[in-house]
């Protein structure tokens, strides 16, 4: 069951009080994130649970409950790992609120979660590499990644009048990559940024070595190949054992020619399409 550590303080006075003049998004912890525009409001790999300790344990709060969310258009999945592709998650903003659940067909057929998938079968949509479709004044379009964990990973281009982002899942550097960036110019994007750590696996009664996201070189060499002008890493915050500190991508993109700007961000982040910085959360105003 999903318990916000935060209440509803977060998504009912942040995420839904604020009139976005263009598009603004804020992180959500994990690889999750919300965007919202004045015509729309689109969740990314929405996951509010604790985890599976001894396995995976959340070393960050969970910021909100979404049964406690009245806007949602759209949820889009990158692939079927659990912590992307979570019902009792996406759930409450597929049945609740009627919002499109868009995710590779990878996920309904084999996904990590065992339960139903929470949405109304006309709600479901099965995409793609190469598909493209829109929510409000947001343009989707669907491209591929490098994970080579996940059976069917995508990645999303979400272009908008105030800018353009790109969200690579749990991507590795990929050969798509360089095809997305002279494709699209893209004004902020998301790279999974972790360390090289140590799991347990409780099934195999076994500790490993485990690298699932990318370490300090591929998140630049990623970055250069999107040619990114902005960078926010996401997923450093979340496990034990593979965290990172995302401080440290300065010194691996001084020499390179993009990012022009590295955003660590912070879980109930702000940050706008459009101009760069963490915006100030409306409490703090």
């Amino acid at each position: 069951m999903v318990h916000s550590t935060w209440g509803d303080w977060f998504v009912r006075e942040e995420i839904e009080a604020t009139d976005p003049d263009g598009a603004s998004l804020w992180y959500l912890g994990c690889n999750a994130f919300v965007l919202r525009s004045a015509e729309a409001t689109i969740y990314i790999d929405p996951y509010f649970d604790d985890g599976q300790p001894p396995w995976v344990v959340r070393m960050i709060p969970v910021p909100m409950d979404p049964a406690d969310a009245t806007l949602c258009d759209a949820v889009c999945v990158t692939h079927e790992h659990i912590d992307h592709f979570h019902p009792p998650s996406y759930g409450p903003l597929t049945e609740e609120l009627g919002a499109d659940l868009y995710v590779p067909g990878s996920a309904f057929e084999e996904p990590d979660y065992e339960g139903d998938v929470r949405t109304p079968e006309d709600q479901r949509h099965v995409i793609g590499v190469g598909d493209e479709f829109a929510v409000g004044d947001f343009t989707i379009h669907v491209r591929g990644a490098n994970d080579p964990d996940a059976i069917e990973p995508l990645s999303y281009v979400v272009e908008h009048d105030s800018g353009t982002f790109f969200h690579g899942g749990d991507s590795k550097p990929a050969e798509e990559f360089l095809d997305i960036g002279e494709e699209f110019d893209i004004d902020l994007g998301v790279l999974a940024f972790g360390t090289v750590g140590h799991i347990h696996f409780p099934e195999e009664g076994e500790t490993k070595r485990t690298r699932w996201y990318m370490d300090e070189n591929q998140v630049i060499e990623a970055a250069n190949d999107l040619r990114l002008d902005r960078l926010l890493p996401s997923h450093y915050d979340m496990w034990r054992g593979v965290g990172a500190d995302p401080k440290v991508l300065h010194e691996h993109a001084a020499s390179h020619d993009y990012p022009r700007i590295h955003e660590p961000i912070a879980i109930g982040d702000r940050v706008d399409f459009d101009r760069a910085g963490i915006v100030r959360s409306n409490s703090l105003r």
